[in-house]
C-alpha cells in the first residue's frame, strides 16, 4: 500500500474546502437540482431536499470524512482498516463501481456543455423561442457529436487528475469555484428581472402540498441530495484521506453543505424565472435539457448575451470537471493504493473504462432508438436516465446507509467521535451527530429507499 505522502495531501484548509465543494457543486446542482424541482412539483421538493440534507446527508458526510482521515486509505482500504477480517470492504467496492458508473453518464452531460461552449462562441445559440429546445434535441440525437464531446470532457478530467491532489485538484478548485459562484449570482439577478419571473419565483418558492405525499418525490429528493453532495460512492471518503489529522472536520462539513445547498438553490433562481419568461415553458417536463433549452433563451435577451453564454458554459464545464475529477479519484486512488500503480497508469485505465461505459449513455439519449425506447419513464426514459436513476435513487443511498450502519454499529460511535475530536479538532454537538448517524440517517434512508422501489415498480 502507498503511504499518505505518496498519495498526496491537501496544501491548505481553503484548498480542501474548495475541492470538496467543487466535488459537490457541479451539474448535480445546476442541471440536476432544477430538473428534479420541476418534476417534483416545485417548492415542496425543495423542502424535502433540505430535510434530507440536514438530517440524513450531513451526518454521512461527516462519517465519510472521518473514515478517510482516520485510515488514510481509499474506500476499500478504509473499511479493511477499521474492520479487518470482515466483508465490509464490499461497501467500499460498491462505491468504486458506482463512481465509474456515474462518471460514465456524467461525462455525457459534461460533453454537452463542451459542445455548447463552441455553439455559444459561434453564435449558434442565438435562436429564440422553440428553437432552443429543438437545437438541443438535434445535438443530442447526433451520436458522433455526443460521443466525441464525451471523449473531450473525459480527457480534460483525466488530464486534471494526473496532476495529483495539490497541483491538480486543489489548484483548479481554488481558482475557478469562486468565479463560478460570482457568475451564477449575476445570472440569478438578471433572471429575476425578466418578464414572467414572478410566476417562476412563485412556483419555485410556494410549496404544492398536494405533492407532499408523492412517494417518488421523496426518493428523488434523497437521491439528488446524495448525488449533489457526492455521498455514498466514496468520493468524500477519498478526499478525507488526503486531510491532515489535525484538521477539524466540523468547519469543513459546514462550509461544503452551505456552499452546495446555496448554489443548488441559486440555480433554481436562474432556471425558473427564466423559464417562465418563455412561452409554453413546462417545468414538469423539461428533463435534462433544462439548462440547454432555457438558458440560451435567457442569454438571447441580454446585452452581450453571446459572450455571457460562452462564459457561462465554460464555467459550467469547469464546475462539471471538478466533480468528475473527484469521481475519477475514487477508482484511481483505489488502484494506486491496492495495486501500487503509478498515477498516470491508473488515470488512463480508469478513464478509458469509464469512456467505454459512457458510449451507450451518449447514444441512448435519442441517437440510437434501441438504447432510448426500451427504458420506462419511471426508470429514466432512456439508457442515460436508467444509469442515473440506478445510481442516484439506489446505489448512492444504499452506500450511504451502509456507511452510517458501519460507523454507528461496527466501528462504533465512541471511536468515531474520538477520531473526530483528535488533536483537539473542533466539532459541534458530537453526541447529536452520534444519534443522527445511528438512527436518523439509516432509518430515513431505509424508508425512502422503500418508497423509491414502490414508485418505480408501480
Amino acid at each position: 500500500m502507498t503511504t499518505s505522502q505518496e498519495r498526496g495531501m491537501w496544501g491548505t484548509r481553503l484548498g480542501f474546502i474548495m475541492a470538496a465543494a467543487g466535488s459537490a457543486v457541479g451539474l448535480g446542482n445546476i442541471w440536476g437540482f432544477p430538473t428534479r424541482v420541476g418534476q417534483g412539483g416545485g417548492a415542496v421538493f425543495v423542502l424535502i431536499y433540505l430535510f434530507c440534507i440536514v438530517l440524513i446527508c450531513a451526518p454521512i458526510l461527516v462519517a465519510e470524512f472521518v473514515l478517510g482521515r482516520g485510515s488514510r486509505q481509499s474506500p476499500v482500504g478504509a473499511f479493511k482498516y477499521f474492520s479487518s477480517g470482515t466483508r465490509w470492504w464490499w461497501v467500499g467496492a460498491l462505491g468504486v463501481v458506482t463512481s465509474v458508473a456515474i462518471v460514465a453518464f456524467y461525462s455525457v452531460i459534461g460533453g454537452w456543455t463542451i459542445g455548447y461552449v463552441w455553439y455559444a462562441a459561434t453564435g449558434a445559440l442565438s435562436s429564440g423561442g422553440e428553437g432552443a429546445g429543438d437545437f438541443f434535441t438535434r445535438f443530442t440525437s447526433n451520436g458522433f457529436k455526443s460521443v466525441f464531446c464525451t471523449f473531450l470532457f473525459l480527457g480534460l478530467a483525466a488530464a486534471s487528475n494526473i496532476g495529483g491532489v495539490r497541483t491538480g485538484i486543489e489548484r483548479v478548485a481554488k481558482t475557478l469555484m469562486p468565479v463560478l459562484l460570482v457568475l451564477l449570482v449575476l445570472l440569478a439577478i438578471r433572471s429575476l428581472t425578466l418578464p414572467g419571473a414572478a410566476e417562476g419565483l412563485a412556483y419555485y418558492m410556494r410549496p404544492d402540498l398536494s405533492q407532499a405525499l408523492n412517494m417518488s418525490v421523496f426518493g428523488a429528493a434523497l437521491g439528488q441530495a446524495f448525488f449533489s453532495l457526492s455521498l455514498g460512492n466514496g468520493a468524500m471518503l477519498t478526499y478525507g484521506s488526503y486531510l491532515r489529522r489535525s484538521e477539524g472536520i466540523g468547519r469543513v462539513v459546514l462550509w461544503v453543505v452551505l456552499l452546495d445547498t446555496f448554489i443548488a438553490l441559486l440555480a433554481g433562481l436562474i432556471i425558473f424565472p427564466a423559464g417562465f419568461s418563455i412561452a409554453g415553458f413546462d417545468p414538469a417536463s423539461t428533463g435534462p435539457g433544462l439548462i440547454f433549452a432555457v438558458l440560451p433563451e435567457l442569454f438571447a435577451t441580454m446585452v452581450g448575451g453571446r459572450l455571457f453564454a460562452g462564459t457561462f458554459f465554460v464555467l459550467l464545464v469547469i464546475a462539471a470537471l471538478t466533480s468528475a475529477i473527484s469521481l475519477l479519484e475514487v477508482p484511481v486512488a483505489h488502484v494506486i493504493d491496492r495495486r501500487q500503480w503509478s498515477r498516470p497508469k491508473a488515470v488512463l485505465v480508469v478513464s478509458g473504462s469509464a469512456f467505454l461505459l459512457s458510449i451507450p449513455c451518449a447514444l441512448g439519449f435519442g441517437a440510437v432508438g434501441s438504447l432510448t425506447d426500451f427504458v420506462p419513464a419511471q426508470w429514466g426514459g432512456n439508457f442515460l436516465g436508467l444509469v442515473a436513476t440506478l445510481c442516484n435513487n439506489f446505489s448512492l443511498p444504499i452506500g450511504g446507509m451502509l456507511i452510517a450502519i458501519f460507523v454507528g454499529y461496527v466501528w462504533r460511535v465512541d471511536r468515531a467521535v474520538a477520531e473526530l475530536l483528535a488533536e483537539h479538532a473542533w466539532f459541534p454537538a458530537p453526541r447529536l451527530w452520534g444519534l443522527l448517524i445511528r438512527y436518523v440517517s439509516p432509518v430515513g434512508i431505509s424508508i425512502i429507499l422503500v418508497i423509491s422501489i414502490v414508485a418505480v415498480i408501480m
